[in-house]
């Protein structure tokens, strides 16, 4: 190497392809990572399911419900659960809290098809469920594939009954149809957001009359015959219910090396994986480590499960108090001096849709997890900006613990942009950076994402949790 190239390779940026150089065996390790966080997505496509099963995961790594604990030590394992739509884990540190926390936060829910609260009838020889969207869905993707739906019915005595249909190979699924190209020179004139209407978003749950008496709404009446015979489910049940379709795909390695990860929700399941399981391996650490899977982001991180209300708090002044730490406006010092990473994905360079990026500040499969200074959308409206003392510090963490990353922002400055939780953690006084997984068709029906930045995100959150 000359003189020159070892000045220029000293100097510029150098954003390698992580593949490069690793071993048969640091290759399988990524791919065994990568197999079981797909099972972590097949098993959890819902909210609640990804704090169910998380919930699991934390009881068999030791990790208790904070309630079963009367005094908390350097060291203790506990979790909080807010109405089972969010999640709370901790490992108790050293030092004391005041000096503050190391937070790792990601989302649990992803955008979906809901049902209205009236939703069966019945039309034209069919029985249909009317629909309304959750979060930022392009419509036109959740036409003509599988859906399954994941479903909570509260009977007004609070009976619970939990319903998954669709998700086994030998069970029917549903569908949500759509015009054939030869009948669609109207709908072809529309623009794209609306090839498919919210109101066109109907799906088919049947066909069959219950019999053949002179009764209206005969197939309406044979499908909900069919939910109260199985589930004791009646109409009125609907009204009370939480109810949600979801592709009915299973997540699928992708390539003919298989390198990437195909699957539904990934925004941002695949950070609370990553920083779930950079959390088991915290035992001792100097300051407080947590890991947040919140809802609601989707829509704004707002109501009783989103990261805008107090539970939070609630559960910060629950470990003070049981470390003996508890005093008047401690929670607000606690604040001040925390360090969060806001564990949200961000878009990967898609060079089919080359112009809707600049290159040079885009995200790319293969480079490692993506810190992002900024999020927001224009002139940086609604963004948490990171400050430059606290890049360098999660920069030199990620260096110590031997975790790849690159830095990117969403898009050209002018086509849009998105938002993050980042913000109600940075109004709270804490110091904060947008830190997570590239993702390509972000928001589809089926996310794709890279193995090896997965597994880069998974040791980016441990070293954070530990290292100080």
């Amino acid at each position: 190497m000359s003189e020159t190239e070892e000045l220029k390779e000293r100097l510029f940026l150098n954003k390698k392809n992580g593949w490069s150089g690793k071993s048969t065996e640091e290759k399988d390790e990524i791919f065994r990572f990568a197999d079981e966080y797909m099972y972590y997505l097949d098993n959890g496509k819902t909210e609640k399911e990804i704090v169910e099963i998380s919930k699991e995961i934390l009881m068999k790594n030791g990790f208790r419900d904070i309630s079963e604990m009367n005094e908390l030590r350097a060291g203790d394992k506990v979790f909080f659960i807010n109405r089972d739509r969010n999640l709370f884990a901790a490992v108790i540190g050293a030092e004391s809290l005041e000096n503050g926390l190391r937070i790792v936060a990601a989302h649990a829910d992803s955008p979906r098809i809901d049902l209205k609260q009236n939703p069966v009838y019945e039309n034209s020889g069919f029985s249909l469920l009317k629909t309304h969207y959750y979060g930022g869905i392009r419509k036109y993707q959740w036409a003509t594939i599988p859906l399954s739906m994941h479903a909570l019915f509260v009977k007004e005595d609070g009976e619970k009954i939990k319903v998954v249909w669709g998700e086994k190979e030998d069970e029917p699924a549903f569908i949500i149809s759509d015009l054939p190209p030869h009948l669609s020179q109207v709908q072809n004139e529309r623009k794209l957001r609306e090839g498919i209407t919210g109101e066109e978003l109907n799906i088919l749950a049947g066909t069959i009359p219950y019999s053949e008496e002179k009764i209206s709404e005969k197939i309406k009446l044979n499908i909900l015959n069919i939910l109260n015979q199985k589930y004791g489910i009646t109409e009125i049940d609907f009204t009370s219910s939480d109810v949600e379709f979801v592709p009915a795909f299973k997540a699928r390695s992708i390539g003919f090396d298989g390198s990437m990860v195909a699957a539904y929700g990934q925004d941002d399941k695949v950070c609370c994986y990553t920083a779930l399981r950079g959390l088991l391996n915290v035992n001792y650490p100097r300051r407080t480590a947590i890991c947040v899977l919140t809802d609601r982001e989707e829509v704004g991180f707002i109501g009783n499960t989103g990261m805008e209300t107090k539970i939070f708090e609630k559960f910060i002044l629950e470990i003070l108090e049981k470390t003996n730490q508890s005093s008047v406006g401690m929670i607000e010092k606690v604040f001040s001096n925390s360090e969060v990473l806001s564990a949200d994905v961000t878009t990967a360079y898609d060079p089919t849709f080359s112009d809707v990026f600049e290159k040079r500040n885009s995200a790319e499969f293969g480079k490692g997890i993506c810190i992002s200074k900024y999020s927001g959308s224009a002139g940086k409206s609604r963004c948490s900006e990171a400050s430059a003392e606290f890049i360098a510090k999660v920069r030199n963490i990620f260096d110590c613990g031997n975790a790849q990353y690159q830095s990117a922002e969403l898009g050209k400055v002018d086509r849009g942009g998105g938002g993050t939780i980042a913000l109600t953690f940075a109004n709270r006084g804490m110091d904060v950076l947008d830190c997570g997984v590239p993702v390509m068709a972000m928001h589809s029906p089926y996310e794709i994402t890279s193995k090896y930045d997965i597994y880069q995100a998974y040791k980016a959150y441990e070293a954070f949790y530990k290292l100080n």
